[in-house]
């Protein structure tokens, strides 16, 4: 078997969502003094590679602790993006050639190649999103979720978060942000494990995603 981590480090210095604060990771207890190493960790719900709820836009939506674990695993499919150009919309034409194993899939991620701009400016950028047909057919064909290497599934500039709204709204399903080295992946379908740390009420968590190829 073969394991590949799409999943970005957190650390003090990474990138965050604009507004928001950087993780903190305070030193709690030391070899030194206590015998043992602890660590204070202070970050959003949404740090680094993470995933949404619908609770994360409506009061009313399942929570991710409310999901069951299966929710977060299933057969995925790498749909590349990488020949859309900034600011461009992911289009069905990206999805056509390979239809029949998108319908297949339980989760569907967008390799746009934008993870490479990871720790930079450029990260914030006008990064492809998906367009509204995307939108209709993820939610036609009943997916687990949806994943990107992108900040979020709406542009940065849309503070209507149009996309989250329209999935969320009627339907359980989980968005992935902030992937990295889906370039990695087999272009067939593949393993894929999104699980998120189990809090109350869980409006968005960070994952430790990883892609399961068998032998």
């Amino acid at each position: 078997m073969k394991v590949i981590d799409l999943t970005h480090t957190i650390s003090e210095d990474m990138p965050v969502y604009p507004g928001t604060e950087q993780p903190k990771l305070k030193p709690a207890n030391s070899y030194e003094k206590d015998g043992f190493k602890e660590t204070l960790l202070c970050m959003y719900s949404h740090t680094g590679t993470h995933v949404d709820p619908p609770s994360h836009l409506y009061a009313e939506g399942t929570s991710l602790d409310a999901f069951d674990a299966s929710r977060f695993v299933g057969r995925a499919l790498k749909i590349d993006c990488r020949d859309i150009a900034d600011g461009e919309p992911i289009t069905m034409a990206a999805l056509n050639s390979r239809l029949e194993l998108a319908r297949q899939a339980d989760f569907l991620l967008f390799n746009t190649g934008w993870d490479k701009k990871w720790g930079s400016e450029a990260y914030f950028g006008d990064y492809p999103c998906i367009a509204d047909d995307v939108v209709d057919f993820i939610l036609s064909t009943d997916k687990k979720g949806i994943g990107f290497d992108v900040i979020g599934v709406d542009p940065i500039a849309d503070s209507g978060l149009v996309r989250h709204r329209k999935l969320f709204k009627h339907n359980e399903i989980v968005n992935i942000e902030n992937l990295k080295d889906l370039d990695k992946c087999p272009d067939g379908l593949f393993w894929f494990f999104a699980l998120p740390l189990k809090w109350k009420n869980a409006d968005g968590a960070p994952i430790r995603a990883i892609a399961f190829i068998e032998d």
